[in-house]
């Protein structure tokens, strides 16, 4: 049996989650259930782990970016989360990330 999918307003930039529109500003309005919003929480940790290497990675300046590991993971988490809200985002979720071109099925 399906949980019961709730609405939630995410903000990708600063990795929020939030059950309220006015709480916070927000990019994008999605459906999900828990385990789903358990899914998403988890890639903004991840990333938000890797922005920490990242950030001391940047003090070895011989290091470029596309040979960096800890940039290819964010890129690869960032295309999950964008892919999972456009998955359970509405409409207008939908044709935002289409616009970005950032999703590889979709280039």
């Amino acid at each position: 049996m399906d949980e019961q999918k709730k609405t939630y307003y995410i903000d990708v930039g600063h990795g929020q989650i939030s059950q309220s529109s006015t709480a916070s500003t927000w990019s994008f309005k999605i459906q999900a259930n828990d385990e789903e919003i358990t899914q998403l929480r988890e890639l903004f940790d991840q990333n938000y782990s890797t922005e920490w290497k990242n950030f001391f990675r940047a003090h070895v300046p011989y290091v470029q970016y596309h040979y960096d590991r800890e940039n290819d993971a964010y890129d690869n988490t960032i295309e999950q989360v964008y892919g999972m809200i456009y998955k359970l985002g509405n409409n207008e979720a939908k044709s935002h990330i289409e616009s970005m071109n950032i999703l590889p099925n979709m280039r």
